[in-house]
């Protein structure tokens, strides 16, 4: 396959990419077609690794109403509410509706997902159907499996027990919810039950970590503590940490050099953070983010996730990565020109980082031939009209073809 005039990365020069093998085999100011050689014409067209949702819930997907409606708009209520529709959990509702999603997310350029899945069902229900999806939807999406404790690892009756079976099923990182457990004791020594546990599995870890306003919420200093004194570095995660925005500056600027020497991975949802967050707040009313700019500038590695698409926690979403980035950008205040032309990097390489797939991600010679080409000239354009994705190409095979829409104006009389 050849394609041919692409802007790469929002360069300025387009450039030929041939694919053999289903690696990319050379990138060139210009290529000669081969015979029998499949040609796209990218003409002037935006080309960018593949999107990466790094934090998503596909056990609950597309539970919105099913019992009943989060009406009050608050985690808390969703966790009840998930709670009541996990009891009625079957192997195959859990795959009709993980499947729906990921061929949402496959549709709008996605190729690399990390799922959360809630392992406190002593059926481990959602786990055993989702380990199955893996497999399934490999030839056009990587998909990890988080084993996630919802209702809490030392708060949950056999947490620890549940933990274990799912790192022996086979998940692909291990979570926690420290802000979730009855006392602070119990949030600290579930993070350090969650570390032990991937270590001695060769897991990652992603926790769900301080996802509340609470400036006393403070898990993510133990987690970053345990990821620089453990070595694992960035095979550590925090994905939320919401308290974060709450927290006074001196303790924040304390914090930051931890991050930066333990080298965690950050993980801001934006969507679900903004609609859940602040919900306890009369006026001044908190944004509900994480420090996401403050974080970059220091170096900190900080991707986007959608985190839910219609459930008891977000009665929206539609599997695209530039909705999160797009409000990610606005309530961060990340909006000057250069801010918006390279954003792309929150839901494209930071989340590879985060998934620790970096190896055989990204648009240079040797590595998978994995690539969106969207309609568009660079990604200022691209986020700000939404773009189609006109290809997305898995390991040198197109996956998603997109015909560009036609507007037809009749204005005048």
């Amino acid at each position: 396959m050849l394609i041919q005039q692409g802007l790469i990365e929002n360069a300025t020069a387009p450039q030929d990419i041939r694919i053999e093998d289903g690696k990319f085999a050379a990138i060139a100011d210009h290529l000669t077609p081969q015979d029998h050689e499949t040609v796209i014409d990218a003409q002037g067209k935006l080309i960018l690794p593949p999107f990466v949702d790094p934090h998503v819930h596909l056990d609950s997907t597309m539970t919105a109403g099913d019992p009943e409606w989060n009406q009050s708009g608050t985690l808390f209520d969703g966790i009840r509410i998930w709670g009541e529709r996990k009891k009625t959990l079957t192997h195959d509702d859990v795959k009709q509706r993980a499947r729906q999603a990921l061929e949402l997310q496959a549709s709008h350029g996605i190729q690399f997902v990390r799922s959360h899945v809630d392992v406190t069902d002593p059926n481990l229900t959602a786990l055993k159907a989702l380990l199955e999806v893996r497999d399934e939807v490999k030839d056009f999406i990587e998909l990890q499996l988080v084993a996630f404790p919802q209702d809490g690892i030392l708060s949950f009756p056999h947490g620890k027990e549940l933990m274990e079976r799912a790192a022996k099923l086979g998940v692909d990182v291990i979570g926690a919810i420290p802000h979730f457990e009855f006392t602070r004791e119990y949030s600290v020594e579930s993070l350090h039950f969650a570390v032990d546990l991937a270590q001695k599995y060769g897991k990652l870890v992603d926790a769900h970590c301080d996802e509340i306003d609470d400036p006393a919420s403070r898990g993510l200093e133990t987690l970053a503590t345990l990821a620089y004194e453990t070595g694992l570095g960035d095979q550590v995660t925090a994905s939320h940490t919401t308290a974060m925005g709450s927290y006074n500056n001196a303790y924040a600027y304390k914090l930051m050099r931890l991050l930066q020497l333990s080298h965690i991975n950050m993980i801001s949802n934006p969507l679900i953070n903004t609609h859940l967050g602040g919900r306890f707040d009369t006026y001044p009313k908190r944004r509900g983010l994480t420090r996401v700019k403050e974080l970059n500038e220091a170096g900190v590695n900080v991707a986007f996730g959608e985190d839910d698409i219609k459930d008891p926690w977000y009665p929206m979403g539609d599997g695209n990565m530039l909705d999160a980035l797009h409000t990610g950008i606005h309530v961060t205040q990340m909006m000057g020109y250069d801010d918006i032309l390279n954003s792309y990097q929150f839901v494209t390489t930071h989340g590879a980082k985060a998934m620790h797939v970096a190896d055989h991600y990204g648009l240079s010679v040797g590595k998978p031939a994995n690539l969106v080409i969207m309609n568009s000239d660079n990604f200022y354009n691209a986020l700000n009209t939404r773009a189609e994705i006109l290809y997305s190409i898995h390991h040198g095979r197109v996956i998603v073809k997109t015909d560009p829409k036609q507007v037809h104006l009749n204005l005048t009389k």
